[in-house]
């Protein structure tokens, strides 16, 4: 029997990543920079080396650090609540526990100044792109809470939305109050999940 041994000479050339995939690669690696060194440590140059692409590559994706910056945490932001969303999405749950689940995870991720995401927002303060990016994410977060709540509202679809506004507007201000040491993490999560309940008094029969 003849046994071919693959020295490697004959392998296939590896596929070359599309735009999308390079770019969701050198985001993925930019992460885990600011992960590992610190988002202050997150250079163009630092991540096509990290990335084993060449400088142009990293210019053509972001043109400037400041572009970087602002993409990795719009990417942070919708990727964490896109997952939290779609989690949602799957399994049976009461409406005291959808409450309570939402509220936990968005005081939690809100409150939370140690992870990459306000780590990048740290990197980008007084930039004017970063406030719009902000009020953009602030707004999937409005359409998440939408999603999640829809099967337990009977409201009309953009009162539901409105509702929801102020909610996320809510959400902020009590992690803001935890991150001051105003309240504890039971207390904002508590209140948090008692002004989802009763924001949702129209309920489906």
């Amino acid at each position: 029997m003849k046994i071919e041994i693959n020295d490697g000479s004959r392998s296939k050339p590896r596929r070359r990543l599309s735009g999308a995939e390079r770019r969701r690669q050198l985001l993925d690696t930019a992460l885990r920079i600011v992960r590992a060194e610190g988002a202050d440590r997150l250079t163009l140059g630092h991540l096509a080396a990290s990335a084993g692409v060449s400088k142009p590559v990293a210019y053509d994706h972001f043109g400037t650090r400041s572009g970087l910056l602002i993409e990795l945490y719009r990417w942070i932001d919708t990727e964490r609540v896109d997952a939290f969303r779609d989690a949602m999405a799957t399994g049976e749950r009461s409406f005291e526990e959808t409450a309570a689940t939402l509220a936990a995870a968005y005081i939690d991720c809100a409150a939370d100044m140690t992870n990459a995401f306000h780590s990048v927002g740290a990197a980008l303060a007084g930039s004017e792109e970063k406030a719009a990016v902000l009020q953009e994410l602030l707004d999937h977060s409005v359409q998440m809470f939408v999603s999640v709540l829809k099967p337990n509202s009977a409201l009309p679809l953009r009162e539901l939305e409105r509702r929801c506004i102020g909610l996320v507007g809510a959400g902020e201000a009590l992690s803001a109050a935890l991150v001051r040491g105003k309240l504890d993490r039971a207390a904002a999560t508590g209140v948090f999940s008692s002004l989802i309940k009763g924001s949702l008094e129209e309920r489906p029969t």
